[in-house]
């Protein structure tokens, strides 16, 4: 017999609750947008940023974070709410944001090349760099970008000096001639890296992705989960002990403390518990990420010092 209520759940979700153990895990495991405050607030940044009317130096963003903290996540989002637009009536496609990933070595032909396959238009592998520039300053113009992103720009740093501060060029000259605002996403040594150039740091505004710690914005997190993941019973994922636990397990990585969650909701509805408690994260059986697994592993060793 199929349970009904689920009090314990958004009104939107409780349908979710009523669907088969698979099913539920399947729907468990799905990617999908949860917005939080820090999120939130980088998303606005960029809204206000992409309206920016062009001048000669323009504002650049770096949003930058540990690994895990969401950076890739707030960019797909924001992408997602600027998608390209095709206008029958012209035949052109416009794309207000152009998102591209950091080139494996900073080389000035693979920044290109990496750019123009973001734009859907991979140039020919014969091409010379001057020609590939001209192709993405052209194009760029053509579809009316008005903002650039750089995702991993901390992967510069696997160059040498001299390809490091070619990069730099690069997108200063990008930001220069396009005249449209720059975001650059990485982890703390992208910042570290900016500073080296100081004439460009001054154009970059930085927002930090903190890690998660014991505070009200977490409680508010987690028991946003809890209204969310189709358990049949009600967790205990609103209580002090259970955060403290997330948060040793996790460090308070955001990554890591959705995929800590998934694992044990994908538990609790195989095993028939229905609900996340603080022995969810206990089982021998149970496959946990790997900073989660040897936090509980560190954590047991700690408790038997002290016995």
């Amino acid at each position: 017999m199929v349970m009904t209520g689920y009090s314990h759940l958004l009104p939107a979700y409780r349908q979710y609750a009523e669907m088969g153990i698979e099913e539920r895990i399947a729907w468990i495991r799905a990617d999908r947008w949860l917005e939080t405050a820090d999120a939130r607030a980088a998303l606005a940044r960029l809204e206000d940023l992409l309206t920016y009317p062009p001048r000669d130096r323009m504002p650049c963003l770096l949003l930058y974070g540990d690994t895990g903290m969401g950076k890739t996540k707030i960019i797909r989002k924001f992408l997602r709410d600027h998608q390209p637009v095709f206008d029958r009536g012209t035949g052109v496609t416009s794309m207000p944001v152009v998102a591209m990933q950091m080139p494996a070595k900073p080389v000035e032909r693979d920044v290109y090349g990496e750019l123009l396959n973001a734009l859907s238009a991979p140039g020919p592998s014969g091409d010379a760099t001057y020609r590939l520039k001209t192709t993405c300053r052209t194009l760029m113009r053509r579809i009316g970008v008005r903002m650039l992103i750089i995702d991993e720009i901390h992967a510069m740093l696997t160059g040498t000096y001299r390809q490091q501060r070619v990069f730099l060029n690069v997108i200063r000259f990008l930001a220069n001639d396009l005249k449209v605002p720059l975001i650059c996403a990485g982890t703390d040594l992208a910042r570290q890296a900016l500073l080296t150039d100081p004439q460009l740091a001054e154009r970059f505004e930085a927002f930090h992705l903190k890690r998660w710690s014991n505070t009200p914005q977490l409680a508010q997190l987690l028991a946003s989960l809890g209204s969310i993941l189709p358990l049949r019973e009600p967790s205990q994922l609103g209580t002090a002990p259970l955060r403290r636990k997330v948060l040793d397990m996790t460090d308070g990585v955001t990554v890591r403390i959705f995929r800590l969650i998934e694992t044990v909701a994908v538990e609790a509805v195989r095993n028939g518990k229905e609900a996340i408690t603080l022995e969810s994260f206990d089982g021998d059986n149970l496959i946990l990420p790997l900073v989660a697994m040897a936090r509980r592993t560190e954590g047991r060793l700690q408790r038997r010092a002290t016995q």
